[in-house]
């Protein structure tokens, strides 16, 4: 068979890279294309993310990965770490420069949580471990802080779904990276309206949740021109780094159990 390429965007809290994997029909192939830092921005006594800076990056590879591999290329996923997001308003702009989860604006929101929503109500809609970086309080502290940019959103996305986002337009959120908002519902596997409201945070700017796997379609015109890469589908794999490391764990021995993984995070 004709050999394909699939590409992937891993983004970490430190670091990030684009990655091709190769596969000629028996076996698979890794290939480094490109590598970038990446880490937290103080501002104004805050902590942020770069992620314009990180979709310069982000193109920069994809630009190398079509003159390495041209029309072999298949498709592009992307993974990052969880909890962090974006917030959009109707004209598609980001507002505000996103936040990173070590920013201190969460100091005593969990507790400031836990006086509308009971401890046990949000465990048992979420399952969730309760830190102070999840989405929800990172949400909440920016209610309290900004409420009239929290009015403007129109469209949460976390962090990969914002790139997917860049790449295809699309606008859904992966599952396995809402998982780690403490925000979903673990029975429904859709967002936990009823509770949010209780907190009074908006819910209409959450869109829909897609499972991985999911294609959510053809790379924008400008990112085509600019890369050289044509009919590549973007995929939603698992965004969170850690549900997509696990996936890729290499066993088949699924009746035995005299096997392990470690995970080890930022």
């Amino acid at each position: 068979m004709k050999e394909k390429t699939y590409l992937a965007v891993d983004l970490g809290a430190e670091s990030g890279r684009v990655m091709a994997g190769r596969f000629d029909g028996q076996h698979i192939s890794l290939h480094e294309i490109h590598r970038f830092s990446n880490g937290p921005v103080r501002l104004g006594g805050t902590l942020r993310w770069n992620l314009i800076g990180l979709w310069s990056e982000i193109q920069n590879g994809l630009r190398e990965a079509g003159t390495q591999y041209g029309s072999s290329v298949s498709s592009i996923g992307v993974d990052t770490w969880g909890v962090d997001f974006v917030l959009m308003n109707r004209n598609d702009e980001i507002l505000g420069q996103p936040w990173n989860y070590r920013d201190s604006r969460t100091d005593g929101m969990l507790a400031k949580a836990l006086q509308r929503v009971s401890r046990a109500e949000i465990f048992a809609r979420t399952g969730l471990q309760f830190m102070q970086i999840n989405s929800l309080y990172q949400l909440l502290a920016m209610c309290e802080r900004d409420p009239e940019l929290v009015e403007q959103a129109t469209k949460f996305l976390m962090v990969p779904d914002f790139f997917n986002w860049c790449l295809s337009g699309s606008r859904v959120v992966e599952f396995t990276n809402a998982t780690t908002t403490q925000m979903l519902n673990a029975k429904t596997r859709g967002w936990a309206v009823d509770m949010l409201r209780k907190l009074e945070i908006p819910t209409e700017m959450f869109p829909e949740i897609v499972m991985p796997g999911t294609q959510l379609g053809g790379l924008r015109r400008e990112v085509v021109e600019f890369t050289g890469l044509k009919d590549v589908k973007v995929i939603a794999p698992a965004t969170h780094d850690t549900g997509s490391a696990v996936a890729a764990v290499p066993t088949s021995h699924t009746g035995n159990p005299d096997w392990a993984y470690i995970s080890s995070g930022t």
